[in-house]
């Protein structure tokens, strides 16, 4: 059977789909094979109700390189949605990333330098001298203020253990600026596909034989 495919490819999911693509651009035959009942993997979309819901959790995509944006809005056409998330702390409402938005309704700062000040004065209080768990570094990136209505109540239920017991790497990721900005990405292009990713996937894999259901081993 496999002499008729120059490759197989395990996997019907964004990477699997866009080696397949690409491999039958360049005239190559190619079978695409998947364990699970559907097509996009991780990112698969589904309509409930007229809602497309993202199965294994949202996806927003987002880059920065124009090469790889001009590529998928051949397979979709994308809306503009920012990721803008707010935080509801006992009715009180805070921007998402951590932001200058967000420390003016907290502090009532006003400039990127007092912003800084703060958290610095902030962080000396606390007395961190070596950031040995999350707490620490979180106190470090926004002070204790925001750490102890933003993120300790959030991450702990996320990881099921006190902060002090979590590494400090788990919060460096988190974005924080000294400008008013909303956006939790900072990438040029982002959005997420009108009918969601399944039919871009779909649109992917036209004209190539792809198998549902079946586990590679």
């Amino acid at each position: 059977m496999m002499n008729k495919y120059d490759y197989l490819i395990v996997g019907a999911g964004l990477y699997g789909a866009v080696f397949a693509q690409q491999a039958k651009e360049r005239g190559k035959s190619v079978l695409v094979i998947d364990r699970r009942p559907h097509i996009a993997g991780n990112v698969y979309t589904e309509t409930v109700e007229g809602i497309h819901v993202h199965r294994y959790g949202a996806h927003i995509f987002h880059t920065n390189d124009r090469a790889v944006w001009a590529y998928v809005n051949r397979f979709a056409e994308f809306n503009r949605f920012t990721n803008s998330p707010v935080a509801n702390y006992k009715g009180e409402l805070y921007s998402l990333p951590f932001n200058m938005y967000t420390f003016n309704k907290m502090w009532g700062v006003v400039t990127p330098q007092e912003a800084a000040a703060e958290i610095e004065r902030q962080r000396r209080e606390a007395g961190i001298a070596e950031l040995r768990n999350l707490e620490e570094q979180a106190i470090s990136l926004v002070g204790r203020d925001i750490y102890e209505k933003l993120v300790k109540g959030y991450t702990e239920k996320q990881w099921g253990r006190p902060c002090t017991e979590l590494p400090a790497f788990i919060i460096r990721r988190l974005p924080v600026r000294l400008t008013f900005d909303n956006n939790y990405f900072s990438a040029l292009y982002q959005g997420i596909p009108v009918g969601g990713y399944t039919r871009m996937v779909e649109n992917m894999l036209d004209g190539i034989e792809v198998r549902l259901g079946v586990d590679y081993l």
